[in-house]
């Protein structure tokens, strides 16, 4: 080509850009037609004022794009404040990965039907939150999620036993919601990964299913809510538990009789009305937290180990249990 033509056209091209700014917006259009409709459907909140037709969606406040195909991947609004309710728009966004609305009082209503079409979801957290009503079971549809964040909110009713149909699970977090009901026997058989379970402060009932013995968690949270009976078959010699925490529940068993892996670091086991006497495996474990308060148990206090590292609040409120750090057995 010509020299003098080929500059010819590059100039063409480079005012042409300047004077029609579409022609170099990486933004898809279909998508910014869609988060403009998002925005209005909050009313056009301060956090979102970067959102501007004449701008690249791409360059917006709270979104990001894919860098090869420039399709909106990411809506995260977890500064400033948005109201209203989740707007069923957010399912128009086909290649969104992660969908995060954190610390947003002033979201309310239930979680979108519309949030099911996003089949490409691998992130999901809408925390901190007045949203309402139950836990979909259409969640279990969103294949890709690897994570499921739903925590301190005012969802009601009980959890679904189809969120063992995730099989990219690696954490569920269900707690500080007003969740009833038992835990579904069906979270023994989450399929592929295993998730970290984090179901504390909610109205939680029933035994624990004896169908979590079969899973190997990592992340155990049942604490403060009203589970009742045996919790051993969450530990075993060949669990990789790391963190478990039963606190402040109704659980009644004997801890004599229980065997701990260890790979565990942290229990908490505090008012609850275990019996039994406190286990010499314990001292074989790398304990960074420990607390059996407010129980039944009796007995002396095994030496080594950890266990006279914390103090007595550690032991303090059972039934007779003595040695250190509490005072010596008579």
């Amino acid at each position: 080509m010509d020299l003098k033509l080929s500059t010819l056209l590059c100039l063409t091209l480079l005012f042409s850009t300047i004077l029609n700014p579409a022609l170099s917006e990486l933004c898809n259009p279909k998508d910014k037609k869609v988060l403009l409709q998002i925005k209005k459907a909050f009313n056009d909140p301060y956090v979102l004022t970067s959102w501007k037709p004449e701008t690249d969606c791409c360059d917006w406040y709270c979104v990001t794009c894919d860098s090869t195909t420039n399709r909106i991947n990411s809506l995260t609004i977890f500064a400033g404040q948005v109201s209203g309710q989740i707007p069923t728009q957010v399912g128009d966004l086909p290649y969104l990965e992660t969908l995060e609305f954190h610390k947003q009082p002033n979201l309310t209503g239930p979680i979108q039907p519309s949030i099911v079409k996003l089949k490409s979801l691998k992130f999901l957290r809408l925390s901190w939150t007045n949203i309402s009503g139950s836990v979909p079971d259409f969640l279990s549809q969103l294949k890709n999620l690897t994570f499921l964040d739903l925590s301190f909110s005012n969802l009601t009713g009980s959890i679904p036993s189809s969120l063992s149909q995730l099989p990219n699970l690696d954490a569920l977090h269900l707690d500080r919601n007003k969740l009833t009901g038992h835990i579904p026997k069906s979270f023994g058989e989450f399929h592929g990964s295993v998730p970290d379970l984090y179901l504390s402060h909610n109205q939680l009932s029933g035994t624990i299913p004896t169908s979590l013995a079969k899973l190997n968690f990592s992340t155990i949270d049942f604490s403060r809510n009203k589970l009742e009976g045996d919790a051993s078959m969450i530990f075993g010699l060949n669990k990789t538990a790391q963190i478990v925490d039963l606190s402040r529940n109704l659980l009644e068993f004997n801890l004599s009789k229980v065997e701990f892996s260890k790979s565990l670091t942290s229990l908490d086991l505090n008012h609850n009305k275990i019996t039994g006497s406190i286990p010499v495996g314990l001292t074989q474990l790398d304990l960074q937290f420990l607390n059996v308060s407010y129980n039944r148990l009796c007995g002396q206090i095994p030496v080594g180990g950890k266990l006279q590292s914390f103090d007595s609040s550690t032991y303090i409120h059972n039934r007779c249990l003595c040695g250190a750090p509490l005072p010596s057995c008579t």
